[in-house]
Formats: structure tokens, C-alpha cells, sequence
């Protein structure tokens, strides 16, 4: 029987920078390691400014962290998470990140330099939802909390065209108080809003006039409506 293959002098060199830059960054326990492959960045469109890296997974959380093809890593800490490309590693700190939603499966970040990281599932990648998630909720737990308060001191959010503020939603035309509010979802593509009429109570759904691509952190948006909505209702 043989034994789990050693860490090459290379691949122990570029574990060695990126716990570097995760602690630099403090990112705390490293909790998970996948690996890919990069491929060029440069989706005509999809930003006005420039992507540092397109890193297509390869392998999903939990892969051996020894394998790495081409430097392309991506690895999962309590605060935040490292991608590692062509020699470089770009650092995302959860408390401070946007992510946008670019497709189906396609995910971009802001690192701590202004880089954009573009993430994007592999073929025949069906445990992508894991590493995912783990972002989502990583990102949802360090700013929720900060949204909330800011809130609470009578500020108002945007998240791209929707603005938030502790009395309503609004988004172009559309605006709607709090205790109006039963949900946020997405609907072939689109926002959509739906609200009861507090008099009436006829139920109405409104499409949103907001690119989800250009959107950032949409799970945090949601996650403020639902806890706003429900607020508002009690």
C-alpha cells in the first residue's frame, strides 16, 4: 500500500505564500482547499474594469491541498479566502468583498487589491454548490450585521439600483415599505419584488428594474429583506 504522495519543493513554496497573505490579511483557520485550473480573464463586457483571474475549479472543498495544476488554488478560511494564479495570490476578505453573480455558474469577487476574481465551476462539477455556499454564508455573516446597523442609524444602502433604507425598498419606480414586503427572488433572470397591499391585501409582484450581474451581494440584499420584511410585519 502506498501513502499519500509528498508536497513537491514548488507546491510547498506557494502553501507557504499564501498562508503568508491569509495571515497578512487575517483570515484566520484555513478551512478548505480546491483546485483548478486559470484560463484567460477577459469576458468582452462583463466589467468596465479588468479581472485579475479566471480560475476554473477543478476539484472541489476538501480536495487534497497537495494537488495543485498550473498554481490554480483556491482556499477557504473563516474570514475570508485566497485564489492563487499564474504566481500570484489575490486575497478576499469576506467583511469587505463584493461578489456578482456573472452566470449560472460563475461568481466574481473584489480581493483586498480591487483585483476581480472570477470563480467558475468545472465540467461535470456537481458539488460546486459546497464551496459556494460556504462563500455565501461566509460574506452574509460578516456583513449582515454591519448593513443592519448602518440601517438602524438612519443611513441608506445600495446594492447596484435598489436602495434600502429602514423605512422601505425602492428600485426605480418601485417602492415599498417594510411591512409590505413578503419577498425577494429571482425570476427568470430577473429581480422581482413581491408585496401585499396593507389595505387590501392583494398580493402584487413587481419586476425590478436592476442587472443582477451588476448587483453585488445579493445573498446579503436578500438576507436584509427577508429579516426587514419580517420585522416590519411583527
Amino acid at each position: 500500500m502506498t501513502g499519500p504522495v509528498p508536497p513537491t519543493r514548488a507546491e510547498e513554496l506557494l502553501l507557504a505564500r499564501i498562508t503568508a497573505a491569509a495571515g497578512r490579511e487575517h483570515l484566520g483557520k484555513r478551512r478548505g482547499t480546491c483546485t483548478g485550473v486559470v484560463r484567460p480573464a477577459s469576458p468582452k463586457g462583463l466589467w468596465d474594469q479588468g479581472i485579475g483571474v479566471l480560475l476554473t475549479l477543478a476539484r472541489h472543498l476538501g480536495s487534497s491541498a497537495a494537488d495543485v495544476r498550473d498554481e490554480a488554488r483556491l482556499d477557504l478560511y473563516e474570514n475570508g479566502m485566497t485564489a492563487a494564479a499564474k504566481g500570484l495570490i489575490h486575497v478576499v476578505r469576506y467583511d469587505t468583498t463584493s461578489v456578482f453573480r456573472t452566470g449560472a455558474a460563475s461568481h466574481a469577487l473584489t480581493g483586498v487589491d480591487g483585483e476581480r476574481i472570477v470563480l467558475r465551476d468545472g465540467p461535470g462539477q456537481d458539488d460546486a454548490s459546497q464551496w459556494w455556499a460556504e462563500i455565501e454564508r461566509g460574506v452574509t455573516r460578516a456583513q449582515l450585521p454591519r448593513a443592519l446597523a448602518a440601517l438602524g442609524r438612519g443611513e441608506r444602502l445600495a446594492f447596484g439600483g435598489i436602495r434600502l433604507t429602514r423605512e422601505e425598498i425602492g428600485c426605480g419606480k418601485v417602492r415599498a415599505r417594510w411591512p409590505q414586503v413578503r419577498d425577494l427572488r429571482i425570476r427568470q433572470g430577473a429581480l422581482v419584488l413581491d408585496t401585499v397591499d396593507a389595505t387590501s391585501h392583494d398580493a402584487t409582484s413587481h419586476e425590478l428594474d436592476a442587472d443582477l450581474s451588476r448587483t453585488p451581494n445579493l445573498f446579503v440584499l436578500r438576507a436584509l429583506v427577508e429579516r426587514l420584511g419580517r420585522d416590519g410585519r411583527r
